[in-house]
């Protein structure tokens, strides 16, 4: 078999590389993120904010695609910015997020299953979310 021409080659490198940025080349946990969230319950509230807290969280969602957020809450129009993946320590998982107008937000999340992570608010309480 002939060895390809040094534009051959090239060629096929560029597409290689192309291909490489197209599919993404983030961190392992961005795959596990990938999809839509949409609020399920809430953690270590006090009983008596039990039931707005829940009614707000099951109005919440995130949702990821590629290497962008997108940050729904009820009573606001939805927000998105691009992530990186900032720590990751056992299944805690720390964002940082890029908003379109250029602030930056850390979001903290607890990757407790394939089907359920916890928004961290606090280091106590949480908004449960489960894939949809």
């Amino acid at each position: 078999m002939p060895l390809p021409s040094g534009r051959a080659l090239l060629g096929f490198l560029v597409g290689v590389g192309a291909f490489a940025g197209a599919t993404g080349c983030g961190h392992p946990v961005q795959s596990k993120l990938e999809g839509r969230w949409v609020g399920d319950s809430v953690e270590n509230f006090d009983d008596r904010h039990v039931a707005v807290a829940t009614g707000w969280a099951r109005g919440a969602s995130l949702e990821f695609s590629a290497s962008n957020l997108t940050v729904a809450v009820p009573a606001e129009d939805p927000r998105t910015g691009a992530y990186k993946v900032a720590s990751v320590r056992e299944n805690t998982v720390e964002l940082a997020v890029t908003r379109k107008d250029g602030a930056k937000d850390k979001l903290r999340l607890k990757l407790d299953s394939e089907h359920s992570i916890r928004w961290m608010l606090s280091d106590e309480r949480a908004i449960v979310l489960r894939r949809e």
